[in-house]
């Protein structure tokens, strides 16, 4: 939409309401103008996986956070990717922080679609309160069967879960939809403590993903 004009004939008016006129132009400039992406918003490359320094989740462009491995010994699983509104270099950042968020996955070997969803699981259970595991039984359980219903991950998917900030979560597979997105307000930020809680799949995974040495 292109913004109102407004006129303003400085010489006219008298010095204190130059000025005054002055900050109002300044106050239309910085509600008009968008706000620019960081300059560090930018791609990046991580055991040969390009990961995008940008992503739009519900309509708002979400910058990286960071990225991390999740790595067993040798073996190497996926290249994860934590995107959000602003900086986070904290889990209680992160978990605080209003709007649309993205977990993406990139996977680096070929995985059974239900190996991914145990893990899942585990990791939720494990990061979460004795209070919150029966609110999240239910909600879960709909995930995995979203994540078994891919049957099996490939080296070089792409898995994206949004959360579009108004409490629903969607599930992606290499841009496409899987199943309808799940409401609840509990399941996300379960998912993201397995990532960087007190209790995470990878130590320096998590802390690539907040942007720390890893």
């Amino acid at each position: 939409m292109t913004p109102p004009s407004v006129s303003v004939r400085l010489q006219k008016a008298p010095v204190g309401s130059r000025w005054a006129l002055v900050g109002l132009l300044s106050v239309l400039v910085l509600v008009l103008v968008p706000k620019p992406l960081r300059a560090n918003a930018q791609d990046v490359k991580v055991e040969g996986q390009a990961i995008a320094g940008t992503a739009n989740v519900a309509g708002t462009v979400l910058e990286l956070n960071g990225t991390g491995v999740r790595q067993v010994a040798w073996f190497k699983g996926y290249v994860a990717a934590l995107y959000l509104r602003d900086r986070a270099s904290t889990p209680e950042q992160v978990l605080a922080m209003a709007g649309p968020k993205r977990v993406q996955l990139r996977m680096l070997y070929d995985v059974p679609a239900k190996e991914l969803s145990k893990a899942v699981h585990k990791g939720v259970l494990r990061n979460s309160s004795d209070v919150l595991k029966p609110k999240l039984l239910a909600p879960l359980a709909a995930f995995e069967e979203q994540i078994n219903a891919v049957e099996k991950v490939r080296k070089g998917d792409v898995v994206d879960i949004d959360h579009d900030g108004a409490g629903a979560m969607v599930l992606s597979v290499n841009g496409a939809v899987r199943g309808d997105p799940l409401a609840g307000a509990d399941l996300f930020p379960a998912l993201l403590r397995a990532f960087v809680g007190e209790r995470p799949y990878d130590d320096r995974m998590k802390a690539g993903l907040l942007g720390q040495p890893s």
